[in-house]
């Protein structure tokens, strides 16, 4: 069963630390944006009481699989420090939090932020059998990351922001999360009608421009484009403002 430290109910949302060796305050909850969802039911697959987690690890943690295959570029690109604060928002099975985990090494700490509670429990129990002690697991919701205010150094999103049901809101948090000066890297799933396959047509509401649009509309700043892939592209944005 959970080695869970506590479940509280904060502001109306349920926020769940889940960490060996470590314990964390409930973040005041951001004040709330008024927003009706882009896109209804984007996560009811994942939500389902009887979700098969080794199931999703068998498709997301396979050659073939464009991130999977360029992972270990993905994090170079990202220029992750020693030391730093990292949140893998939407970090599923957890293939990359083990790999932002050695990248900003035992001084440092990730926060593994998941909406889907099966995957919250696959990743505590994952990094507490590797021995991972600064890998922090948070159950999100869907208007929040669920993160303190100025905890974090980077936020890492990977085809995970046409997810967001509410971006405007997720953003709100995501950037009150951010310490000045902090970094938003998103990769994506290119969707470019004519080009891109049926599949990513129908599962992504939009393209790259318009993410991007968002994206800055909500304090934030592009960087660069940090990595060239076929299917994927790959974004810095620094948080702007104080």
């Amino acid at each position: 069963m959970h080695a869970w430290q506590r479940v509280r109910l904060v502001s109306g949302f349920l926020f769940i630390a889940l960490v060996s060796g470590c314990s964390t305050t409930p973040p005041p909850t951001a004040a709330p944006v008024a927003e009706t969802s882009v896109r209804p039911d984007i996560n009811q697959e994942y939500l389902k009481p009887d979700l098969d987690v080794k199931q999703w690890v068998e498709r997301f943690e396979k050659e073939g699989r464009e991130v999977y295959d360029q992972r270990n570029a993905i994090i170079r690109a990202a220029r992750i420090q020693k030391g730093a604060t990292v949140a893998d928002i939407g970090a599923g099975t957890g293939l990359f939090t083990g790999l932002l985990a050695g990248a900003v090494g035992p001084q440092g700490k990730v926060y593994a932020v998941d909406i889907v509670p099966a995957f919250v429990k696959h990743l505590e129990q994952r990094f507490r059998a590797e021995g991972v002690r600064h890998v922090q697991t948070v159950l999100c919701t869907e208007r929040s990351v669920e993160l303190p205010p100025g905890s974090i150094d980077i936020a890492y999103l990977c085809d995970v922001y046409h997810h967001f049901e509410y971006p405007k809101s997720s953003l709100a948090t995501i950037h009150r999360a951010l310490r000045p000066g902090g970094e938003l890297v998103v990769v994506e799933f290119k969707r470019i009608p004519g080009v891109s396959s049926d599949w990513i047509l129908n599962h992504v509401r939009a393209g790259q421009e318009v993410f991007t649009a968002e994206i800055e509309a909500a304090g934030f700043v592009k960087v660069e484009e940090a990595l060239t892939m076929k299917d994927n592209y790959m974004l810095r944005f620094r948080r702007a403002g104080k």
